[in-house]
């Protein structure tokens, strides 16, 4: 009888499996589309992915730079406000002395060629400072000279590296482009803070700036046999300052381009006042150890991943201008509510809310203005409106970056903090007031 009986429990076991097997893969294909990149995504672009490849590579390694070369001098050395200020200072100073002279000749050359080589240069100083450390001879004076350097191969290969994304993407397509690399760096800003910090804590900040000098050289790998397209030089000048100056006149004559310099130059001297003390009140106020800070600075790729993935939308929502007027606003935020924290858990709360605020307003801020700037430049011209423009916004930031290690040095860490967020609530209020940025939807067109 038992022999008889249909095994229909089997049965239904097999039924339940089967529907089973099929709802997964039903699952997993949904996941995957969605998950996958749309038809038209720029990463489908193979010159764009190897260029965003090489972004998220040296990413990861200036999470550990971010962190490593202020905590040599703050832990370490026992640097004064003053002197972060000072160190801070002089990454900003080629900016205010290169830039212009700079642009004329990246109009002259290809740039592929000179962003390659900056991040080799900085690959090499970085490696530098644990070998000089080991030798017994690391000095704050030392650490000057390595923010110079590295200053230095930002004005020059950084402008690089912005021109040459002109040359991969579509202008009409530069906003999500700049979305997108900002994602890159974000992916590397959750991730890296807390990497870093652990490495820091094991091996010591000098010998932690090695691994940012082997992902550079990763970078570099990534880069080696793209090819873009252009043509330096074809409608430059031949005598330089004759060069130079019509790249000044071109910005000048540029009312948007003149109240962008403006609104975000003030904005970087309120950044500078704020972020310079920002690892010595961790440290000092907060008690935070170096594995400790880098944990808190996953807040701040929180922030960037945030206004990376959603920046793009955003921008076209309420707009261009907008957009970059609330980036404003979300900093100041942050710095302000820092400056008011208790020297407790809910202040390294704060620090950490602080932090998520720089990372999405920064984002915002950036994605616009970069933008902005580029889609109204003919391509003659990037470079050197590229090199004005830097230099014009940066001239605030070495004095923002002074005046906040001064006020934390004699007035207080909090007041170096409110001075960067009052100031930078005031801009964006005066911005929406005062100027037609609030009121710039699209990007233009190139101007003649």
């Amino acid at each position: 009888m038992d022999g008889d009986q249909p095994s229909g429990s089997s049965g239904a076991g097999g039924g339940f499996a089967s529907a089973g097997l099929g709802a997964k893969t039903s699952l997993l294909r949904r996941l995957g589309a969605r998950l996958s990149l749309a038809p038209g995504d720029l990463l489908r672009d193979r010159l764009y992915r190897r260029l965003w490849l090489s972004i998220l590579t040296s990413s990861f390694g200036g999470q550990i730079t971010m962190l490593a070369l202020p905590l040599t001098a703050a832990v370490l050395l026992q640097a004064t406000p003053t002197q972060m200020g000072m160190l801070t200072s002089m990454e900003l100073a080629p900016f205010v002395l290169f830039s212009l002279p700079a642009g004329v000749w990246l109009d002259r050359v290809r740039k592929l060629p000179v962003y390659v080589t900056g991040e080799l240069v900085i690959a090499v100083v970085l490696a530098s400072v644990p070998a000089v450390w080991a030798l017994d001879r690391l000095s704050i004076g030392y650490l000057y000279g390595v923010s110079f350097v590295i200053g230095c191969v930002f004005v020059i290969a950084g402008t690089a590296a912005q021109i040459v994304l002109t040359q991969v993407v579509p202008r009409a397509r530069l906003i999500e482009a700049h979305a997108k690399n900002a994602l890159a760096g974000s992916a590397a800003e959750v991730a890296g803070p807390g990497v870093a910090g652990a490495l820091i804590r094991l091996v010591g900040a000098p010998v932690a700036l090695l691994a940012d000098a082997l992902l550079l050289l990763g970078s570099v790998i990534i880069l080696r046999g793209l090819h873009v397209r252009e043509s330096p030089g074809a409608k430059v000048p031949v005598r330089f300052w004759l060069a130079l100056r019509e790249g000044l006149r071109f910005v000048a004559r540029l009312r948007l381009l003149i109240v962008l310099a403006l609104l975000v130059g003030i904005w970087q001297m309120c950044q500078q006042s704020a972020m310079v003390v920002q690892i010595l009140f961790a440290t000092r106020e907060l008690g935070l150890n170096e594995r400790q800070v880098g944990l808190c600075y996953v807040g701040l790729g929180f922030g960037t991943v945030t206004a990376g993935a959603l920046g793009h939308r955003i921008s076209t929502r309420i707009g261009v201008g907008p957009c970059l007027l609330w980036g404003f606003a979300i900093c100041g935020i942050g710095w302000l509510q820092l400056a008011l924290a208790p020297a407790s858990a809910w202040g390294v709360a704060s620090f950490v809310f602080m932090l998520i605020c720089f990372g999405l307003g920064a984002v915002l801020i950036f994605i616009n203005f970069l933008a902005l700037r580029q889609a109204v430049t003919p391509e003659a011209l990037l470079g050197r409106m590229t090199s004005t423009m830097r230099w014009l916004i940066l001239l605030p930031a070495v004095p923002g970056a002074l005046l906040g290690g001064w006020l934390g040095e004699h007035l207080g860490l909090r007041w170096a903090l409110a001075a960067g967020g009052a100031g930078a609530l005031a801009l964006a209020v005066a911005g929406w007031k005062m100027t037609l940025v609030s009121s710039q939807r699209s990007l233009p067109e190139p101007a003649h």
